[in-house]
């Protein structure tokens, strides 16, 4: 049940990026955009492993499948 904790962070960085875009004060710019990547990093080390092997995997699958060639294309 690592996904509810994940989910709340997550959704908490999302609101912070929000503050952060839409905001002309430098200080709240500033600290919102400190809490996102607090966030991001928490919700990333609370996802379930699946996921996180899922996110490893992405750069190498999205190598190989660039890697082919299609119809003898140079």
């Amino acid at each position: 049940m690592m996904l509810v904790p994940s989910l709340i962070t997550l959704s908490a960085a999302l609101v912070a990026v929000f503050f952060s875009t839409n905001t002309n004060e430098e200080m709240i710019k500033i600290a919102a955009t400190g809490l996102a990547g607090l966030f991001a990093i928490l919700s990333l080390i609370l996802l379930p492993w699946p996921i996180k092997l899922t996110l490893v995997m992405l750069p190498f699958l999205s190598d190989r499948i660039s890697g082919f060639k299609f119809l003898g294309s140079r």
